[in-house]
């Protein structure tokens, strides 16, 4: 294995691809010298914005009084639906997305107006003496509310393989029961922010903190009745996205531009805490109901699932993210016969959006439930049913919605991990513990992720970059992606670094600029490497090729005897220096400036009939976690941990390694203590620290083994084989969930199912621990 200390002091020569790298921007995290939207500095004349939004969950706005907020001290404009010049809309898919409510309030958050002031407080002070009366109407705000009134916001989608409805009477086993999971707000360390200056003839430069400039971009160009060129989107780096600045920042984006072409002076607009969790939107929460038939070894015959989710009051991304969970709730096993219907519901709560996983990790949870519930009513060892369940060889390798998994590695880490875990016997000593003791009960489990990798919608995948070669030999790289912390940049710089034999010093990576690399896709689907370094390297080809037809000529040699490495260039027996050929190269008047493209190949996917080969191929891992819960309070302790991750050959094994880790604990986080509560009237209230508790270093698991496949290249033929690693790591958690089930279950008696939902917080592992005491075993 790596030596996983990362530097970036290679000798010269030395290979960068697959080297432990530090982060690019790593000296400058540490010493608060990393620029972010919020310290850019401004003109002098900037004004500063705040929102004015609704304190109910539904109604129509009778009447909007803004005087108040006008006559504030230090207030210049005021901007409500009428003042929009364009589209009043941000939404990207379905246009049901307003900037500002237009006569209707669908959730308590929703943005009213937007005031423009000499200071951010003085905006803030404004915005809140608007007088607003409504017509309140009654609000649905959960999911089993939306379904009994068929309220949705987009139509719900049917998928079936084989007979389920035949298969499931004659089953020598059946089980029915219910998946609850809560949502997750992203809780990025840099909140939503954006900064409109206005250019010549209503052009408009945006700084947004946004995964996809290009949304940006398009949204504020139609807010501002544009066309799309004449506005430039410009994202150096994001503290943190996760989903939560896809689509979310061109509402910020649009409010700020409107203010600042109606005031023709720059507008930055930044959420507090507060306003943030209070107006955009989170992870989807989950229901699944399921009727499951299996064998006495506990293999699946046959599975009857309805998945309904609460996306809020309107579209968004809900209908992706929710083809991404019907996708997903195979995870790792073979169901030969499935019914699946998956209802998208709309509610007066804010509209839910991407998250990191993008519905994957909700639909997973469903049958990772439904392997445990079975194992548990057949008195069987988990992992034992779930690798009964694996995928494998035909006809058992073929996805229900027609993908076929042919490169699965499921029994090799199952195997590896189970060794090296000594899972079975800690299962051993953990029974006899908890036969010992009443107060603390221990749990372990053993899940696996299967992951697919590609943006479902195959028009977004795809990406451009843009390659300068100075006359002194430095680089200069543009990309579509964006950098959120997640170490693309850095990624991708080595595999410019790698075309051209060069020092990492010697390649710098700009902005991330609509007016460089246009039409470009969000950098989410963890396909971010994926894209962009391929594109990258398909820029440097170009170069390269042009570089070596050039030396040929010059050295009379032929192209196989030209060879980029160590900053110089071999030319047949010879060397000379890379800034010295490219010098002569421009001397002959040859383009040092070079534009990549790339398209995922073999993905199709038919959004009609969900059936296709949505993804280019499938990230793996397991995990295996041991907890300790407390029967007297419900605290739980994550005390052990163990995970073995594909990523192909990695690029950079301490980036994906961080990778792992901030997924894993990310996703422990969604399903034990992060737990979002509306009250009766729609108003959420765990919108701060104070009331909404994401992990801390206090959560990290007491004894820990990460470890990353080795030698076990991607078989696609990715950016050097490489696989992504953003998300999947996150659903290694589902592994955390389900020793807290173990545990659960170990106070009751034996093959009683725990009635858990998730998070698993004290209060609901509490109430599972009373439940279980009072049930009686599954027959």
């Amino acid at each position: 294995m790596n030596d996983l200390s990362a530097n970036t002091e290679l000798p010269a020569g030395a290979a960068v691809v697959g080297e432990p790298i530090r982060h690019e921007s790593a000296h400058l995290h540490v010493s608060g010298r990393a620029e972010y939207a919020d310290d850019v500095a401004l003109p002098p004349n900037t004004l500063h914005a705040a929102f004015g939004i609704s304190r109910i969950a539904h109604g129509r706005i009778k009447s909007m009084d803004l005087s108040a907020v006008l006559a504030a001290p230090g207030v210049v404009a005021v901007v409500r639906a009428g003042d929009v010049p364009g589209e009043n809309n941000y939404g990207g898919i379905v246009h049901d997305d307003p900037i500002f409510a237009d006569g209707l309030v669908q959730y308590a958050g929703q943005t009213l107006f937007a005031v423009a002031a000499t200071s951010y407080n003085a905006a803030r002070r404004a915005a809140a003496k608007a007088r607003v009366e409504y017509e309140e109407l009654p609000p649905i705000l959960d999911i089993r509310s939306a379904l009994t009134a068929h309220s949705f916001v987009i139509p719900s989608q049917l998928v079936v393989r084989g007979e389920a409805r035949t298969q499931l009477p004659q089953a020598p086993h059946r089980l029915q029961g219910t998946m609850e999971v809560g949502g997750q707000d992203h809780f990025y360390l840099e909140g939503q922010i954006a900064i409109a200056l206005p250019q010549d003839d209503g052009a408009m430069h945006v700084l947004s903190s946004t995964q996809h400039p290009t949304e940006v971009q398009n949204i504020v160009a139609h807010a501002l009745g544009v066309a799309a060129h004449a506005i430039v989107v410009q994202c150096r780096r994001m503290g943190g996205g996760f989903g939560g600045k896809e689509s979310q920042p061109a509402l910020i984006a649009a409010a700020a531009a409107v203010l600042a072409r109606k005031t023709q002076r720059p507008v930055k607009l930044r959420l507090d805490r507060d306003a943030d969790m209070l107006i955009t939107g989170k992870r989807h929460d989950f229901v699944a109901d399921y009727d499951v038939g299996f064998d006495a070894d506990g293999r699946i015959i046959a599975l009857a699932l309805m998945l309904a989710s609460r996306c809020g009051y309107s579209a968004d991304l809900s209908g992706p993210v929710n083809d991404r969970a019907i996708c997903h709730v195979d995870n790792a096993y073979f169901i030969e016969h499935i019914e699946l219907v998956s209802h998208r519901c709309k509610t007066h709560t804010v509209s839910n959006t991407a998250f990191r996983g993008f519905g994957g990790p909700q639909g997973m949870l469903v049958i990772e439930q439904i392997i445990d519930e079975i194992a548990r009513s057949l008195h069987l060892d988990p992992l034992d049913v779930r690798r009964r369940n694996y995928y494998g060889a035909a006809p058992r390798d073929v996805t229900h919605y027609g993908q076929i998994v042919d490169d699965n590695i499921l029994d090799l880490l199952t195997d590896r991990l189970e060794a090296s875990s000594d899972y079975r016997k800690r299962r051993k000593q953990i029974a006899a513990w908890n036969a010992a003791n009443t107060t603390i009960k221990r749990g372990i489990a053993f899940t696996p992720v299967k992951f697919g990798i590609s943006f479902n919608a195959t028009v977004y995948n795809q990406a451009g970059a843009l390659v300068h070669i100075y006359t002194d030999g430095s680089v200069l790289l543009n990309h579509g992606g964006t950098e959120m912390g997640q170490g693309l940049y850095t990624k991708v710089a080595q595999v410019v670094v790698a075309e051209f034999g060069l020092p990492l010093e010697r390649v710098r990576t700009s902005a991330t600029d609509t007016s460089k690399v246009p039409n470009t896709s969000a950098t989410a689907a963890s396909s971010g490497a994926d894209l962009n370094g391929k594109a990258a390297q398909a820029a440097c080809q170009i170069l390269c090729a042009r570089l070596v037809e050039h030396a040929c000529k010059v050295y009379n040699v032929k192209t196989d005897q030209v060879r980029f490495v160590g900053g110089e260039v071999e030319v047949g027996a010879q060397r000379i220096a890379f800034a010295t050929l490219v010098q002569s190269a421009y001397q002959a008047r040859i383009s040092l400036s070079a534009a990549g493209y790339y398209a995922t190949p073999k993905i199709h996917w038919d959004r009609s009939k969900l059936n296709g080969r949505p993804f280019f191929y499938f990230a793996y891992g397991v995990a295996v976690s041991e907890v300790a819960i407390d029967t007297l309070s419900g605290e739980t302790q994550l005390t052990r941990l163990d995970i073995l991750h594909d990523v192909g050959t990695s690029l950079n094994p301490a980036i994906d390694r961080g990778q792992i880790e901030g997924g894993f604990l990310q996703g422990v986080g969604w399903l034990t203590t992060e737990e979002l509560w509306w009250n009766e009237r729609g108003e959420l209230k765990t919108h701060a620290p104070s009331t909404y508790k994401i992990p801390s270093v206090r959560d990290w698991p007491l004894h820990t083994d990460i470890r990353i496949l080795e030698q076990q290249p991607n078989p696609e033929d990715t950016i050097h084989r490489s696989k992504a690693v953003g998300e999947p790591p996150l659903m290694l958690a589902m592994s955390t969930l389900h020793a807290i089930r173990d545990a659960v279950a170990a106070c009751g008696p034996l093959g009683v199912l725990p009635d858990l939902p998730a998070p698993a917080t004290p209060e609901a592992v509490l109430c599972a621990i009373e439940r279980v005491r009072c049930k009686r075993p599954e027959a």
